[in-house]
């Protein structure tokens, strides 16, 4: 049977006439036609523009969320503040640390418990070497959840070498310690000798009186509540803010941008300065190092060549608590953070100028000694656990000394 939708002259049995241009006589599908192909080529950019307005409305949410729950943790400081002075868990600086190094692990992120501990200490709740180390502890714990992320990507894919996804977790926690512990003695010193005492950056008196204005309703209706309840709901506040910050911000496919490693990127300078980019770009340390994982498994960035990368967003993914500071109006708790980021930069830039090789040799000498061994991996997470709760306990064996 002769196809109908074959050519006139085919099928009356004469030759086709090759100078005839082909002509294809196919009907179109129901309901296409040129309004049709003219809207579906409309639909990619109607889905970008959709895109758009969604990003901007989660980041305006977000936004407001994040400035709401600050002002709300800082009400809950001082409602706190009494009995948080009269607890054995939070009687001294050591007390802090361990407080904030733990609360890392819960929130499986240190950016919502470095707000916490500024909004204790503009609550009067906290001192300010308490903040200090509280937020040095949300620092040390913020890397947890790399090694979490690593275990669970080894589960997934037992196939792959386990020790390049967890020993990326172990590396980002012993490299944050290597450059924090030193960085909070430094940091301390660079407070108290008073030479950030002329810095006093905080919002304009505008943006203040825009706070009041547009969080304020908010703000009154929440702190109808208990004081106690204040700070526990401020914190899910928090981190509600950063879910949705997280769905705004860039989102980097380790397997799109991952084949495309080349020789810059396996040089410190350049590795250190993407490690602040991403960072500052993804406002968090976590996200920005559990990228690493991924990318470690598949052979795309090697351990040794993310050393710089993990020490360059230990620094900047202090800007986002440098915000909060400035919104709370405390000219001492921007100081605090200040101290942080300059004390942990020099301490970066000075391992990189001088003894990056020796370091790089050691810190991966100890990652694949302890990913060697499950009893010595398990033994590692273990004290992981054991020392900041030590330091949280340190109240009641030697009393509310170090304030």
């Amino acid at each position: 049977m002769p196809d109908p939708l074959q050519d006139t002259d085919v099928r009356d049995g004469a030759e086709p006439d090759p100078s005839r241009p082909s002509v294809s006589t196919a009907r179109p599908a129901s309901g296409a036609g040129p309004s049709a192909a003219s809207v579906a080529a409309e639909r990619p950019g109607e889905r970008d523009w959709v895109a758009a307005a969604g990003k901007t409305a989660f980041f305006v949410v977000a936004l407001f969320l994040f400035v709401l729950a600050i002002q709300l943790m800082k009400e809950g400081a001082k409602a706190l503040g009494p009995a948080l002075s009269d607890s054995p868990l939070f009687s001294n600086a050591f007390s802090t640390l361990g407080a904030g190094w733990l609360g890392a692990y819960v929130v499986l992120s240190g950016s919502p418990i470095a707000a916490v501990a500024l909004s204790l200490f503009v609550g009067g709740a906290a001192t300010e070497l308490q903040t200090f180390t509280m937020l040095s502890g949300s620092r040390l714990g913020a890397a947890f959840v790399v090694l979490l992320v690593g275990f669970l990507y080894a589960l997934r894919n037992r196939g792959r070498d386990r020790r390049e996804s967890v020993g990326m977790g172990v590396l980002a926690l012993g490299l944050t310690a290597i450059v924090y512990v030193p960085g909070m003695v430094i940091g301390y010193w660079v407070l108290r000798s008073g030479m950030l005492d002329g810095i006093g950056w905080h919002a304009s008196d505008g943006v203040l009186s825009l706070v009041d204005y547009v969080w304020g309703p908010a703000l009154d209706l929440l702190t109808a509540l208990p004081g106690w309840a204040l700070l526990p709901i401020g914190l899910a506040i928090v981190l509600l803010s950063f879910r949705l910050l997280d769905r705004v911000l860039p989102q980097l496919d380790g397997e799109r941008h991952g084949g495309r490693v080349t020789d810059w990127l396996k040089r410190p300078w350049p590795m250190f300065a993407l490690g602040c980019l991403v960072a500052t770009l993804t406002l968090s340390v976590s996200v920005a190092l559990t990228l690493l994982v991924p990318l470690a498994s598949r052979g795309y960035v090697r351990r040794r060549e993310a050393i710089p990368y993990i020490m360059g967003a230990n620094i900047t993914t202090l800007a986002d608590t440098l915000i909060a500071a400035m919104v709370l109006g405390n000219a001492v708790a921007v100081q605090i953070v200040l101290a942080q980021a300059i004390a942990v930069a020099f301490v970066s830039l000075l391992l990189l100028a001088f003894v990056y090789r020796p370091l790089v040799e050691a810190i991966m000498r100890l990652d694949d000694w302890v990913v060697a061994s499950g009893r010595r991996l398990w033994l590692f997470v273990a004290a992981l656990f054991v020392l900041p709760a030590i330091f949280l306990t340190s109240g009641i064996w030697i009393g509310p000394i170090a304030n």
